[in-house]
């Protein structure tokens, strides 16, 4: 199983940011290991996401966008979620630091910081590793709003 530790080193080679060319470089090193580590790092990948979906967090406005009529611009589910990429990206530090400043989650919601990219790194070092589509499952559903903890006026 890998370890946060050793998730969070792989994260550590993006360089604070979710890139094409960083997560290629990441999927080709991930790829190069047994499937067993490209699995763990999709169950680390998909924890840390879903433990950024929070209310406190999606609801914030999208930083460098208003609304025709000036009003703050919200995030769509999609939005949030690359966001939330990457904030994951930016390195565990920036990671731990959103949970206790909510402040520090709000410049990565500018849309230069779009983190889609890393989402589809697991798949990629599958494939490189095995030469097969993966159709993977996690323990943790990544998708916005899937934390009904985080999102307490969601729950059914």
């Amino acid at each position: 199983m890998m370890t946060w530790a050793d998730f969070w080193a792989l994260i550590g080679t993006l360089n604070g940011r979710a890139d094409e060319t960083g997560c290629r470089r990441l999927a080709e090193e991930l790829g190069s290991r047994p499937v067993s580590d490209i699995q763990g790092f999709a169950e680390r990948l998909a924890e840390a996401l879903y433990r950024l979906d929070q209310e406190k967090f999606g609801l914030l406005p999208v930083v460098d966008l208003t609304t025709p009529d000036g009003g703050p611009f919200p995030q769509s589910g999609d939005v949030f979620l690359y966001t939330r990429c990457a904030v994951v990206a930016a390195g565990q530090s920036v990671w731990e630091s959103v949970f206790f400043d909510v402040a520090k989650f709000a410049p990565f919601t500018a849309s230069e910081c779009d983190g889609e990219s890393l989402l589809y790194v697991p798949d990629q070092a599958y494939e490189l590793a095995t030469g097969q589509e993966w159709q993977r499952q996690t323990r943790y559903c990544f998708e916005s709003y899937s934390n009904r903890d985080g999102w307490p006026h969601l729950r059914a």
